[in-house]
């Protein structure tokens, strides 16, 4: 159990304790700190940050990858009174637009950054007409540059409860960043729930590469250690984007018990191996290692530990968890210590209202789904219809939680709020899932994201799966969406492929995808769209509806409009040479297609075409070559010329 009830009691807690922060920064290098230096370190950048003219109430944006540097900064602030505000480092137009969108939001906002990154916020400035705003920022900014270790320090504040510890910017559009108001009491609610539910203790020890900008990092494996008593192990984010496998390595070397990761990371590891076994690995210390974020992988989950079984990792350190920002971080954990455990469900029985269809994981509509477990600790959940009344169990619905670890709201964000907050000190989570018989939470997907096609509904993170056995595509670079297009009544499929080459590169995956997710679901794939980045939020999960407007608003058209014209060159075929059962089959399929155009050699699965037109196309043939041609011939013989000597051959035998 925690009894501190300020992040500032807790650090204090540690002045004397032996546990300490490992600041990894490669394979050999690395160094530690105390949580005592860690406390003087902070009491000194909070004199300078003071003496800059900060104060309590006053607002720092924290804008830094250097993990010491970050943590020393935050606590800084929480032992001034000054409201940190984490925010990634970005590379991209987005994250710089997004800085400054939130400074404007703030009411007493402050920078804490480094030069080099402060001379990349001016250029985008320079480019995008914000030289007025980079001038207020400018004079707002204090220089990490500026800040060395000295004998004095700052002027403590005795800080309650039921003050803003920190702010954390997570899911919203780009236009309108949404930032979570975390109070202490609402932090420390949390991590004493977090530490029952993983039954942490003293002797444990955590390693973490994920960014402190995300709550998993900088609540779940930084904030959480301090307020335990337990030692804990920072690994830079870029460090294990460019170096995967040094994450087992260094849980192994420094006996770590915890550990985590999101979907990509698993896969990002494995993909590393190349196929071969770890060698050299302890990992038997390890005893829950969490998965999180986006629909958690079941295939994926058993891959990540099968290969690491030789290892020593146990089957049941697999710690699969739900949990979001505007909960603090932790929602629903299973029971720590028992092997994971999946479902799987009728995807055809997944509609907001509808009751569960447990399958066989071999049923052909079978999707598997991991099992999060029980609310934590102090945490409430109930599911819910759109009119806020409670549904049954095994009922979808929307997930809605309360607790005194859920915020009390976005900052100065009001029709964020009355999405969210639906009375009572209950908040729709956005996500879809359902309580089974022993009130265990199982998420099923979010409640905008479901695609409706032909009067079916299918989950984007299934189709994904699929479009993902295709060993050119990569996990977390591929995006399911369905846009709904102006006056129509149902969604069009759009697959975004993460893809930085040459488009006419891409053609190649569009034939590639549009045929096997065709074959594979039936669905009709509207259009395979090549893009820069795949947009997230600060829980990882991905932002698919950012992608969906982007190509409503035409910023994909040009690269659309080129892939079309190199798929019409490919397609185009001398129809005089067309036998006349050919030529008969590529009418009666053109009819179909409205507009289309369908080569001989051309596979009916890349065109994109649905189950349903299939269907009707087979209707068609029946009637011009009745009982010739069942449905299963058109899954075997997938193209005209394929289709039209099948039919020759059989009427000749006949």
């Amino acid at each position: 159990m925690i009894d501190h009830k300020t992040l500032n009691e807790a650090l204090i807690a540690q002045q004397h304790s032996q546990k300490n922060i490992t600041f990894i920064e490669g394979k050999h290098e690395q160094h530690t700190i105390s949580y005592s230096q860690l406390y003087d370190h902070a009491m000194m950048m909070l004199y300078d940050l003071q003496e800059l003219g900060l104060s309590e109430g006053d607002q720092l944006i924290i804008l830094q990858k250097d993990n010491q540097a970050f943590v020393e900064t935050f606590w800084a602030c929480v032992f001034g009174g000054i409201v940190p505000v984490p925010i990634a480092v970005g590379i991209s137009d987005e994250h710089k637009g997004k800085l400054f969108r939130i400074f404007t939001k703030l009411e007493r906002a402050h920078l804490y950054t480094t030069q080099e990154h402060f001379e990349r916020l001016s250029h985008f400035a320079e480019n995008n007409n914000l030289h007025e705003s980079l001038q207020i920022v400018k004079s707002k900014t204090v220089f990490a540059n500026l800040m060395e270790y000295h004998e004095h320090r700052g002027q403590a504040h005795d800080a309650s409860e039921d003050e803003t510890a920190f702010i954390q910017f997570s899911s919203g559009s780009t236009s309108e960043p949404k930032g979570v108001v975390l109070t202490h009491k609402n932090i420390m609610t949390n991590l004493n729930a977090i530490a029952v539910g993983a039954n942490y203790n003293s002797d444990d020890v955590s390693l973490s590469w994920m960014p402190l900008t995300h709550d998993m990092g900088l609540l779940g494996f930084h904030l959480n250690m301090i307020a335990v008593g337990m030692s804990q192990c920072l690994m830079p984010t870029d460090l294990f984007s460019r170096r995967p496998l040094l994450w087992m390595e260094k849980v192994s070397d420094l006996k770590a018990t915890v550990t985590c990761s999101p979907n990509f990371g698993y896969k990002h590891y494995i993909k590393a191996l190349k196929g071969k076994s770890p060698e050299g690995l302890d990992l038997s210390n390890v005893r829950v290692i969490y998965n999180g974020a986006e629909p958690i992988s079941v295939d994926l989950c058993e891959q990540f530990l099968s290969t690491l079984k030789d290892s020593g990792l146990k089957h049941e350190s697999m710690f699969t968890v739900y949990g979001l920002a505007e909960a603090t971080l932790a929602v629903a954990f299973p029971k720590q210590g028992e092997p994971y455990r999946a479902i799987y469900l009728d995807r055809h029985s997944l509609l907001l209202g509808d009751q569960v269809t447990v399958v066989s994981e071999e049923h052909p509509d079978a999707v598997g789904f991991a099992i999060e477990g029980p609310a934590v600790k102090d945490m409430q959940i109930k599911i819910t219809d759109e009119e806020n009344a409670v549904l049954p169990e095994n009922s979808i619905g929307l997930v809605q939680i309360k607790g005194p670890s859920v915020t009390s709201g976005y900052y100065l964000a009001d029709e964020a709020n009355k999405a969210a907050l639906t009375g009572d000190g209950w908040l729709n989570t956005g996500d879809l899932g359902f309580l089974n018989e022993h009130e265990e939470l199982v998420i099923s997907g979010r409640e905008k994201d479901i695609i409706f096609s032909n009067g079916l509904n299918y989950y984007p993170h299934d189709i994904e799966a699929v479009a993902l056995q295709l060993p050119e595509l990569e996990l977390g670079k591929v995006v399911a969406y369905g846009v709904r297009q102006p006056g129509s009544d149902t969604d069009s499929l759009m697959v975004f492929v993460l893809f930085r080459a040459d488009v006419k590169d891409f053609i190649g995956i569009v034939r590639d995808v549009t045929r096997h997710i065709n074959e594979q679901t039936g669905l009709e794939v509207e259009k395979v769209i090549p893009v820069k980045r795949i947009p997230k939020t600060t829980s990882g999960k991905l932002q698919r509806r950012l992608l969906g407007d982007a190509y409503l608003q035409g910023e994909y058209d040009e690269n659309l409009q080129l892939i079309e014209q190199l798929l019409n060159e490919a397609h185009e075929q001398d129809t005089g040479d067309l036998s006349k059962t050919e030529y008969r089959l590529k009418s009666l399929f053109e009819e179909l297609l409205e507009g289309k155009t369908l080569g001989v050699e051309d596979n009916f699965f890349e065109t994109g075409i649905s189950s349903l037109t299939l269907t009707e196309f087979h209707e068609k043939l029946d009637a011009v070559y009745p009982d010739v041609v069942d449905v299963t011939d058109i899954f075997e013989y997938q193209t005209l010329a394929e289709l039209a000597k099948f039919i020759d051959e059989k009427m000749a035998a006949s």
